[in-house]
């Protein structure tokens, strides 16, 4: 557990105490102390905002997105309930039939937090109907190709552009069924914007939307992120702490 001042306060996360600073949320707070909730769109460089809800737990009886929710002292967290875990499998198949996932042959496999979440979910076929939409790839950009198949509106490259890079390049377009990644030019096309390989927006996506060209498969398999280790250690490794902080299970 993190190293925790006898003025520290904590909340109940699975029936064990856990320690949280002032403004951290639930998400936030378990990842410090080394404990592990799936998300998709939770990443640590940026504000939560709770649109994939694979993070959902139980507070004080009710149902709740971790990223979003502020720790507060003496609440009861309840994150691994059969109901909660059946809902993030069926979250996370529902995201890989409403795109075109097709894990062997993507370049980011190995490498894709959608695929690594499904595995630690236990989730090996979608058990749902595909609906294979009709979704263009764009490779007009020298550097960068768009693969929109492989898109699960998690917005992070959206914000990575505005908030980092400052460029605006993505934005999501449409409602519902029809929601969708769209590049911000007026040809739609991402050489006619100012995107540079370097940018972080280029580096945030999970999965396989934005991808560098020339450099696919460099990394061998059995070599890759979640190859190597499991999401679950990846995610405590990534997770910001304060000095002095320990996580439990840490090697």
């Amino acid at each position: 557990m993190s190293a925790a001042g006898p003025d520290r306060a904590t909340f109940l996360l699975d029936g064990e105490p856990t320690p949280f600073a002032p403004g951290q949320t639930v998400m936030q707070a378990a990842l410090a102390a080394g404990r592990y909730i799936p998300h998709l769109c939770y990443h640590p460089e940026f504000k939560p905002h709770g649109s994939c809800k694979v993070c959902t737990v139980r507070v004080d009886g009710h149902t709740t997105a971790s990223c979003t929710m502020p720790a507060q002292a003496d609440m009861q967290v309840d994150s691994k309930a059969e109901d909660l875990v059946d809902n993030r499998r069926t979250l996370v198949q529902m995201l890989f039939v409403e795109g075109n996932h097709f894990c062997p042959s993507c370049e980011k496999s190995g490498n894709c937090l959608l695929q690594a979440v499904a595995y630690d979910l236990g989730v090996m076929s979608a058990d749902l109907d595909h609906f294979f939409p009709s979704r263009p790839i764009d490779a007009s950009h020298p550097d960068i190709l768009l693969d929109f198949n492989r898109c699960i509106l998690c917005e992070l490259c959206v914000r990575a552009s505005a908030e980092v890079d400052g460029k605006n390049v993505f934005a999501l377009s449409g409602r519902g069924l029809g929601k969708h990644l769209i590049v911000n030019a007026e040809s739609g096309r991402l050489a006619d914007t100012d995107i540079a390989a370097t940018d972080k927006a280029v580096d945030v996506c999970p999965v396989g939307v934005i991808i560098r060209k020339r450099v696919g498969f460099a990394i061998p398999i059995g070599q890759r992120r979640y190859d190597v280790r499991p999401v679950s250690a990846q995610a405590l490794q990534d997770a910001p702490r304060s000095s002095g902080a320990v996580r439990e299970g840490s090697t």
